[in-house]
C-alpha cells in the first residue's frame, strides 16, 4: 500500500494511486533545503517529538482501513543517483535507533513502486 510522506504530491504521473498520506513524517519547509547534517538533526528532532508510538499508531490506522499490513512509505527522490539523498533514509535510521526494527529500501526491480521506495 503506497503512503506518501511528503508535503506535496509528486510532479509526475504515477503508475499507482496515492490514497494515503502521513504528513507528520514529511520534513518541514524551514529546514528542507539545508545541508544534510543540519537537515538530519532538525528532522530527527521532529521525529523524537512525535515519537515511535504515535508514528506506529498513525501507520496502523492505514493498515486497519486498507486491511493491508505492507506499507510503502514514499517520497520521490531517485536514490540511484548518488548526488541525491532523501528523508526516507533519515527516517529509517531514526526508526531503527528508536525501535530496533530495520526499515528496508525497495530498489527499482523489487516491486511495483519504482517511483517511490519502501519504508
Amino acid at each position: 500500500m503506497p503512503v506518501r510522506i511528503t508535503l506535496g504530491a509528486p510532479r509526475f504521473k504515477l503508475p499507482y494511486t496515492l490514497t494515503h498520506s502521513v504528513r507528520e513524517l514529511a520534513p518541514k519547509k524551514a529546514y528542507f533545503g539545508k545541508p544534510l547534517p543540519e537537515f538530519t538533526a532538525a528532522y530527527r528532532a521532529d521525529l523524537d517529538r512525535l515519537g515511535p508510538a504515535r508514528i506506529a499508531e498513525r501507520l496502523r490506522e492505514i493498515v486497519n482501513v486498507e486491511l493491508e499490513h505492507r506499507l510503502v512509505l514514499l517520497c520521490f527522490e531517485d536514490l540511484s543517483d548518488s548526488a541525491q539523498w532523501c528523508h526516507r533514509r533519515v527516517f529509517a535510521a531514526w526508526w531503527q535507533d528508536a525501535t530496533g526494527d530495520e526499515v528496508r529500501e525497495l530498489g527499482p526491480t523489487m516491486g511495483p513502486y519504482e517511483q517511490g521506495r519502501l519504508l
